[in-house]
């Protein structure tokens, strides 16, 4: 395999004319922010534009979205944004992008354009849209496309294929290869086998479960394993899932209605996608069986299923308001939460701490590890061998993952005959060029997280996440000041406020001398200074030795005032 990940390239070359290139913008090390660049004679295709969520050492971030920087002077050479299904970590970022230019066109199915058009009217824009299903070609500039069907946790999920006189690429998107699909639409392996014969210069395939041994189960049994749960349950049930998973939404509405339960969606993402995929049948609503959130109250507990979002602990989601007590719906001893999904890599402690809340409150969880009630979307390593076998492709780039499940899904490729040097693993910005059947990483640009916090987007730094960090952990110490604007001697102060530490104001009583005699000092060695910069250093330099016989490490703020 080519490219460790702990090298760094030089910036790539030129394109030249004969040359294919791909720049992963996303999801080469995470599982989110998932963006592809392709360039070709000038031109540039984008396939996805997701984002990721924060973990707990991003405090304050709401979002995480792919680096634009490398094209955001380019965006009259974009022929299309190719969107492959309708995850967040696909489709969360196109608003943003649009924002730079809307009228780039967003190619992709009807239930995907549907959800991220209904993410675009938030964002008042008006994108252009081009629907497109499985079998269909279409050219866009010099990519000649053509959309497979592909089975995924959400409806209506595509691959792309696409061509170019430098080579071709088949990006599978999010996949699995469930034989037995809640809506009869399998992973299209005879188009794969097609494609392969035709010939696959660079093959993209989905890393996530890479790591698991043989084959991804059926959704179909998901169904059993709720009914038992709604068998033996006597009071509300409430449900945790993606506000996406149509999949999972109809087997709660079937298991519902064959228990003569009501369903009330909860949460703003779930009533607006669910409401989406029924206006254009995708989701199959039981006679009498849904109802509206302000109902729930004249209906009996054991009446009452909740579908709710939150399932990866986030903060504002359904789920942990509820947890927290800070929702109209509430649960207690006999109620039973079913957490409805995987759990993503960084929630972990986000979810744990939420169930822990809601166990506490008495009700029972039951999660993918004690019962089955979640399957992946992503295909395991028995179906990843399949594809290698049926593509046959001559380069393989393993996408969507971290760095171990890209490791992992390099091998399995080399484990089908795939020559190890035709393994290109890459990491986010890394720049992969497509010649003469050989894809080969010949330079890397710089690519970084871009953070959304409010109303900001891309003005949080590393620097102020880390200033968050310390807050959060340490508090904070400010060190207030008054000298003489001429002289330089101090008038007043010093005055110390902190927040965030435990130890006793007396501790802080016993800093003043020192910060005095060495703003003394200072003024006494230069009289003449009047650098209110040097005399904060001087005041932080003290007050930072003294807590540091303390262990603690707190954010320092000295002020220093003229007068």
């Amino acid at each position: 395999m080519t490219t460790p990940f702990s090298t760094r390239l030089n910036q790539p070359p030129k394109l030249r004319r004969d040359t294919l290139r791909i720049i992963p913008l996303g999801g080469l090390g995470d599982v989110g922010r998932n963006m592809a660049v392709l360039e070709f004679g000038g031109r540039l295709l984008i396939i996805d534009c997701g984002v990721l969520f924060p973990e707990e050492s991003q405090p304050g971030v709401d979002l995480i979205l792919p680096d634009f920087d490398h094209i955001k002077d380019r965006l009259d050479d974009v022929a299309a944004i190719i969107l492959t299904h309708g995850h967040e970590d696909h489709i969360g970022a196109v608003p943003y992008l649009l924002r730079l230019k809307p009228d780039i066109p967003l190619v992709g199915s009807q239930l995907t354009l549907a959800l991220v058009e209904a993410k675009l009217r938030e964002h008042r824009i008006k994108p252009y849209t081009f629907a497109v299903k499985e079998g269909q070609k279409e050219s866009f500039g010099p990519f000649d496309c053509e959309f497979v069907a592909v089975n995924h946790s959400i409806p209506d999920a595509l691959a792309v294929y696409v061509s170019t006189p430098a080579g071709s690429v088949l990006h599978t998107g999010d996949f699995k290869m469930d034989q037995l699909p809640l809506d009869g639409r399998i992973t299209d392996l005879r188009a794969f086998a097609r494609l392969g014969e035709q010939g696959v210069d660079l093959f993209m395939t989905d890393s996530t479960n890479a790591e698991v041994p043989g084959f991804t189960t059926h959704e179909r049994v998901i169904g059993p394993a709720l009914d038992q749960i709604f068998d033996r349950s006597h009071k509300k049930i409430v449900v945790a899932s993606f506000s996406s998973h149509v999949h999972r939404v109809q087997q709660v509405l079937d298991a519902a209605a064959a228990h003569g339960r009501k369903v009330a969606f909860v949460g703003r993402s779930m009533v607006r996608n669910m409401g989406i995929a029924v206006d254009l049948g995708y989701l199959h609503v039981p006679k009498d069986t849904l109802v509206d959130i302000k109902q729930i109250d004249q209906l009996p507990d054991d009446k009452v299923v909740l579908m709710c979002t939150g399932s990866q602990g986030d903060a504002m989601a359904a789920l942990n308001r509820i947890a927290n007590q800070d929702h109209r719906v509430s649960v207690g001893p006999g109620d039973v939460v079913i957490f409805a999904s995987s759990l993503i890599p960084g929630n972990e402690n986000a979810v744990f701490r939420m169930i822990n809340k809601l166990m506490a409150l008495g009700a029972e969880v039951v999660h993918q590890g004690s019962a089955k009630v979640h399957v992946s979307g992503h295909a395991s390593e028995g179906e990843l061998l399949y594809c290698y076998n049926i593509v046959q492709p001559k380069n393989v780039m393993p996408v969507h993952g971290e760095v171990r499940h890209l490791i992992a899904n390099g091998r399995i490729a080399e484990s089908a005959g795939v020559p190890a040097e035709n393994v290109v693993l890459a990491h986010d910005g890394v720049v992969v060029d497509l010649k003469d059947g050989v894809a080969k990483a010949v330079g890397e640009i710089p690519n970084g997280y871009v953070y959304v916090d409010g109303s900001s987007v891309g003005e949080v730094s590393e620097t102020d996440l880390k200033d968050r960090r310390i807050l959060s952990d340490e508090g904070f110490i400010s060190v207030f000041a008054v000298v003489n604007s001429e002289t330089g001697a101090l008038i007043a102060g010093p005055e110390i406020h902190a927040r965030g530490v435990a130890e006793d104001e007396k501790v802080f009583e016993k800093m003043k001398p020192e910060i005095v005699k060495a703003l003394e000092r200072a003024v006494a060695e230069q009289p003449n200074r009047k650098d209110t910069y040097q005399l904060q250093q001087i005041m932080r330099r003290v007050v930072g030795r003294y807590v540091s016989r303390l262990r603690r490490r707190p954010m320092i703020i000295p002020v220093v005032v003229e007068a």
